[in-house]
């Protein structure tokens, strides 16, 4: 980014225009945090709507309000939730940072597009899992909103009650819910669970999340004495499994999934399809008005049926696949990712230079740099 010809770096704030995205990537409170740092805050009319947050709250914190293109004019920042269009971005400073998630595999196009603007793209959701940068970490903060989400969700659909009720008129047993995956949204849907009541179950091919989910009270189902148990890929994610092991955590699966009422899939490797967990033949096994909440419907899906944006009855099991869970909570969602940006700003804020500097060689900005000097730039995407 170069220095801003004017003094105060200029930050702009777009109304995000994906379809049903409520999420904004800045609230009045950030916005006074980075006007506290030195910036020139902009937001255009709107923005905060999805959020229910008014045009007159941001203005209260400081920030300009006014339409796109007043906004973006001479922009040194671009903070969205959603990578924007190229095309939104045309009187933005040269060699402006657009800050957000980009969707790097499945947007390419636009992050040429970036590129031949002269922009520099930094993704958000290729933070690095390190200690300093947790803070910063969109997906977590995201995630663990759409595990409680995911769990909600279930309940509405699922036609009897979680926890067990021990009434005059006789008992309501427990519904047994199964979570699998557990990173940061399985754990967070093994916790809401139990919390309403229900009997948890969970795995993961990571070997060393056995504890973690025995820690929240729920029963870990495991694959033993299989080539690929470890299932450790970089930077904390799940890698892919042995053959072997994939045909024996099927067999394990089968057996325990017609057992479920509520099941939950939150599986993703990083650039890959997400990988199929739940076949339609396990589908089926299920009772009917059993319920299964689909995590990783924008990647593919882990549950073979499951359509993005729809409500799927198969079997007589509702398959829920609602696509980025944490929209449905826009209020703490917006908060929360809101929060991940200004950190990531605030810790590379160079006072002297009064604005953020993203020195070449450091682990964050190698690991979110997409585009710089008008092309790509990003290993990863770079063939």
């Amino acid at each position: 980014m170069n220095a801003p010809a004017g003094g105060s770096p200029k930050i702009a704030v777009l109304r995000e225009r994906a379809e049903g995205e409520t999420r904004v990537a800045a609230t009045p409170e950030t916005v006074k945090k980075l006007i506290a740092l030195g910036a020139r805050v902009a937001v255009e009319t709107g923005a905060g709507a999805g959020a229910t947050l008014a045009d007159t709250a941001y203005a209260e914190a400081g920030a300009e309000i006014g339409e796109a293109g007043a906004v973006v004019a001479g922009a040194d920042i671009v903070l969205g939730v959603q990578g924007p269009d190229p095309a939104l971005l045309t009187g933005a400073a040269p060699g402006a940072w657009v800050v957000a998630a980009h969707d790097p595999f499945g947007a390419r196009a636009r992050l040429d597009g970036y590129g031949a603007a002269g922009l520099e793209a930094l993704a958000m959701e290729f933070m690095p899992r390190i200690t300093r940068a947790q803070s910063m970490d969109i997906l977590s903060s995201q995630s663990n909103l759409a595990g409680y989400k995911a769990v909600l969700e279930a309940a509405n659909a699922y036609g009897r009650a979680f926890p067990m009720m021990m009434t005059a008129a006789g008992t309501v047993a427990a519904a047994r819910v199964f979570v699998m995956g557990v990173g940061v949204a399985g754990l967070q849907a093994i916790a809401t669970a139990r919390r309403l009541g229900a009997q948890v179950s969970a795995t993961d091919v990571r070997a060393a999340t056995r504890e973690q989910i025995q820690s929240l009270g729920a029963k870990p189902i495991f694959v033993e004495q299989v080539a690929g148990i470890e299932g450790e890929g970089t930077g904390g994610y799940a890698g892919e499994m042995s053959p072997e092991y994939q045909a024996a955590q099927a067999e394990l699966v089968s057996g325990h999934i017609a057992k479920q009422d509520v099941v939950i899939t939150t599986a993703l490797i990083p650039g890959r399809p997400a990988p199929r967990l739940v076949s339609d033949a396990q589908v089926a096994s299920m009772r009917a008005g059993s319920v299964i909440v689909d995590l990783a419907v924008e990647q593919g899906g882990n549950v073979e049926g499951a359509v993005a944006g729809e409500v799927v009855v198969r079997h007589g099991v509702s398959i829920i696949g609602y696509p980025a869970l944490a929209r449905r909570l826009p209020a703490d969602a917006s908060a929360l990712f809101s929060r991940n940006l200004f950190n990531f700003l605030s810790a590379f804020w160079d006072k002297e230079a009064g604005r953020p500097v993203l020195p070449d060689g450091d682990e964050i900005g190698d690991a979110i740099r997409l585009t710089r000097g008008g092309r790509v730039v990003h290993p990863r995407l770079v063939s």
